[in-house]
């Protein structure tokens, strides 16, 4: 009898230990639309293993991007925190890392949420886009790696996926081309062809050297756009295995297979040991591509075709979980770092693009469709499968909720802008943590978004005119959103700003409100129709009550450098890394060699 008892001890111990110590496996995509899986209501994409991970766990509805650009959306993501707060909040129009030699990056000083797992003996790995910076000073210091930030290895793409990156996809730099090499190519042919008229009427003289002068800056001009489209898709394209460059340029060719064989490999050395993998999809950005085994089998073209292939590997990963019996204690996250880009349109007037679904707007803004993505976590036993709410969470929420699960204190030496997620997931508490969410557009407050903890309750009899009845999916009550300016979109009546791209976020690419432009999101989640004195009664105490909440959070904001500034931002040949000690002509491919060696 005695040793039996000692036997259901262990096995309770632990039972308890591997409930509180479980397994994560982070699913992000890019540029996802919530529109885009089935289980969000699309009918025609076909999406089974998304849907899967949904049926088995918790759908979010009101799950928010920190921001609605790739990279301060991931700083946010990694750290918990508004990305204005590391300085990945850029003040000018780029509000990416665009080349891999730049210096700008996530600080050293930010703690990841792969740094604390590290601390708690995880292994910890990054597979996909990283998007976060790589160097500081010099190619080898690695100051914003992955493997800098609590990764314990790596294998992805250090900046981004862009057209440039694969031939004839088009560029993303037209509009920069078109001011900076073609404009003044255009200023030097007519400054040549004036002078030219001039002196063969004898109006004027004109010595050769001047003609001389004006043919060199055009060749220099020139001769810099031919540089510039040669080299550009090596020394930005590129593979890393850990802190070695594997694919130089990165090929296309059964890249997601590739990336997801990688990923399963990782889990199945880790299968004994807690682990922790972030599986970042290059999918759904542009440049589109998919494998042989899914080109042309969706009925929505080459996005169509992507989306499909990125749910393959979603279901690999969730079938190497149950093949290993780890299933039960692994934590899966699955989501987008902001909507879907709208305006992603070829010059054959194909839509790269995908669906926000009844959402406006997209990626770079702050209305419903550019922050507002798929969220999904599934724990089976632990969070309970099939139930969907409609509370505003964020995926700054991942930091806290996993360490907290890991058994890591969060750093007490910072605010921390994520709340722990598991109350609401376990249905210990009905309502989010967040009363107040900010929308940054880059650098500038864009939008308040309130969630009032006790039903925004004033006088009792004006507290049935902001509620409105509990649904079974946990459905809160009135949500208000203000925006401070909003985007101007282009051409009038368009969902997006397709002259420039992608929308700007101040100057003449914005409309600025006073009073803030005031939404209850609850009843008008299309953001069609704007609240006025008129239709609200409490109009401007509402808006009193978000402007203060701003004016608080503003002064939790410290000073610190602008990764994100034209310095940090440019093209540094010191920090270039190249495969090949030939100069810039860089090339290699041993990812296979890697692969086969590194397991």
């Amino acid at each position: 009898m005695r040793t039996l008892l000692l036997l259901l001890l262990f096995i309770y111990e632990a039972r308890s230990h591997a409930v509180s110590t479980p397994n994560f496996v982070l699913l992000m995509a890019d540029d996802l639309g919530i529109g885009d899986p089935g289980c969000y209501g699309n009918k025609t994409l076909r999406t089974p293993n998304i849907d899967r991970l949904a049926r088995g766990g918790v759908k979010l509805t009101q799950h928010l991007a920190a921001s609605p650009l790739c990279t301060p959306s991931r700083a946010a993501f990694m750290t918990g925190r508004y990305p204005i707060r590391s300085g990945m909040a850029s003040r000018s129009q780029v509000g990416v890392f665009v080349f891999s030699a730049s210096s700008g990056g996530l600080p050293h000083s930010e703690i990841t949420f792969a740094k604390l797992l590290k601390n708690q003996g995880y292994s910890t790995a990054l597979i996909g886009k990283w998007h976060l910076g790589t160097s500081c000073h010099n190619r080898t210091d690695l100051c914003h790696h992955p493997l800098s930030h609590g990764f314990d290895y790596f294998h992805g793409l250090p900046v981004t996926n862009l057209r440039d990156c694969k031939p004839g996809e088009g560029s993303v730099f037209t509009r920069a081309l078109r001011l900076l090499v073609f404009l003044p190519l255009q200023v030097i042919a007519i400054t040549l062809l004036t002078l030219a008229v001039l002196r063969c009427l004898g109006l004027i003289q004109v010595p050769p050297c001047i003609f001389f002068c004006l043919f060199f800056l055009a060749a220099l001009v020139l001769g810099g756009l031919l540089c510039f489209l040669h080299y550009f898709r090596p020394l930005n394209c590129f593979l890393m295995r850990n802190r070695d460059i594997t694919q130089q340029p990165m090929s296309y060719d059964n890249l997601t297979q590739r990336l997801t064989a990688d990923a399963a490999q990782f889990i199945q050395r880790n299968a004994k040991t807690p682990f922790l993998l972030v599986l970042a999809f290059l999918h759904m950005h542009t440049a589109l591509f998919s494998s042989k085994d899914f080109a042309g089998k969706s009925k929505h073209g080459a996005y169509g075709d992507a989306a499909e292939e990125m749910d393959w590997s979603v279901g690999q990963i969730l079938d190497v979980l149950d093949e290993l019996k780890l299933a039960n204690n692994t934590l899966v996250y699955f989501s987008s770092d902001q909507g879907a880009h709208v305006e992603e349109v070829t010059v054959k007037g194909e839509g790269h693009g995908g669906s926000n679904g009844i959402y406006k707007g997209g990626k770079a803004n702050n209305w419903e469709g550019g922050i507002r993505v798929p969220g999904i976590l599934r724990w089976p036993g632990v969070i309970q499968a099939g139930l969907e709410i409609d509370e505003p969470t964020s995926n700054m929420d991942i930091f806290p909720t996993v360490a907290k699960l890991a058994g890591s204190p969060l750093p007490e030496d910072r605010i921390i802008d994520g709340r722990d997620l598991m109350p609401l997931l376990q249905g210990r508490s009905h309502r989010s943590d967040h009363e107040f969410l900010f929308h940054y557009c880059n650098f500038y407050l864009n939008a308040v978004r309130w969630h009032p903890q006790n039903s925004f309750a004033l006088a009792p009899n004006a507290l049935e005119m902001f509620t409105r009845p509990s649904l079974p999916s946990l459905k809160g009550t009135s949500i208000w959103k203000a925006f401070f300016f909003t985007p101007k979109f282009f051409p009038e009546g368009a969902n997006g700003c397709f002259a420039t791209h992608v929308c700007f976020c101040h100057g003449q690419y914005v409309t600025y409100h006073d009073p803030p432009l005031l939404f209850d999101i609850s009843q008008d989640p299309r953001e069609r129709n704007p609240l006025t004195p008129t239709s609200q009664p409490r109009f401007r105490e509402i808006l009193e009550t978000m402007q203060e909440a701003a004016a608080r959070h503003a002064e939790t904001l410290r000073d610190v450098p602008n990764q994100l500034s034209l310095g940090n931002l440019i093209w540094k040949p010191w920090l270039q890394m190249c495969c090949s000690s030939s100069g810039l002509f860089c090339q290699c491919d041993w990812e296979k060699q890697v692969g086969r060696g590194s397991h």
